[in-house]
């Protein structure tokens, strides 16, 4: 299910954001990825496929120092990243849009509905699909975990590096994208996303425990948030049936949004 069509780029502040675009009817469907993926994983291959085959638009980007994008990876903080994805946001998404935001992809949607709503265009985020969502997990997952090792590196070098699960390549969290990262924390009052919100997240997620996901709740207004906790689904979520659930709640999202307008 490999995408082989080239990138666009677009130029935000410097660097070459790559981006996959989907022409198709609202509301469109706009994914941001996790940490270190990119738009070619399997979660945003599969959405863009079911877009495809229902004539839905989708829209895709990989933030700087991912996938095809240019800039360093070490260079990029939440808030860079947060720049980025309103950026393609606003230049290539019309109308109405569910916006899938998969771990930390999670944290920047509830900051792109933030910043949107500052620009007064809050209502293009017509509803939420959050993955294994990772709001604030500088301070609050990676941060209290540091041993002192970890932090005697932050202060002299400037950046530590930890095996990944998921990559030959070793994470890297930088001075800066934890310094940063606290001046993006979420989870810190009402979070008012004037939008429907969904949150699928695995009870065995080594990653993001599904407290994290059960906390974001108590930030969220109530009437408007579902979480489906998958009890055997990791941080992933990328089996056949976790990508069929996604699917069948990204469809039910349409379908409420569209019987809300009639």
């Amino acid at each position: 299910m490999m995408d082989a069509s080239p990138p666009q780029f677009l130029d935000v502040k410097g660097v070459d954001i790559a981006l996959r675009r989907r022409e198709g009817r609202a509301p469109g469907i706009v994914w941001l990825g996790g940490y270190y993926s990119d738009m070619l994983g399997s979660k945003a291959q599969w959405l863009d496929q079911w877009a495809s085959e229902r004539g839905l638009a989708f829209l895709r980007h990989d933030y700087s120092g991912h996938g095809e994008s240019g800039g360093e990876f070490r260079d990029g903080t939440i808030s860079l990243w947060l720049e980025q994805s309103l950026a393609v946001f606003r230049k290539f998404s019309h109308g109405p849009q569910i916006v899938v935001g998969s771990s930390m992809g999670g944290w920047i949607a509830l900051r792109l509905i933030e910043e949107l709503q500052k620009l007064g265009e809050g209502g293009r985020v017509a509803g939420l699909v959050l993955i294994a969502p990772a709001p604030d997990f500088t301070s609050e997952l990676v941060e209290p975990q540091l041993t002192n090792n970890q932090r005697r590196q932050i202060a002299q070098r400037g950046y530590m590096e930890e095996p990944s699960d998921y990559s030959s390549v070793p994470y890297i969290y930088t001075k800066a994208l934890l310094e940063d990262g606290r001046a993006n924390q979420v989870l810190k009052g009402v979070i008012q996303t004037d939008c429907p919100v969904h949150i699928l997240q695995g009870m065995k997620d080594k990653d993001v425990p599904y407290t994290h996901a059960l906390r974001l709740v108590d930030h969220l207004p109530v009437d408007d948030v579902t979480i489906t906790l998958v009890r055997d689904g990791d941080h992933r979520l990328s089996r056949p049936q976790d990508l069929e659930l996604l699917t069948r709640t990204v469809s039910s999202l349409i379908d409420r949004i569209a019987s809300s307008v009639q």
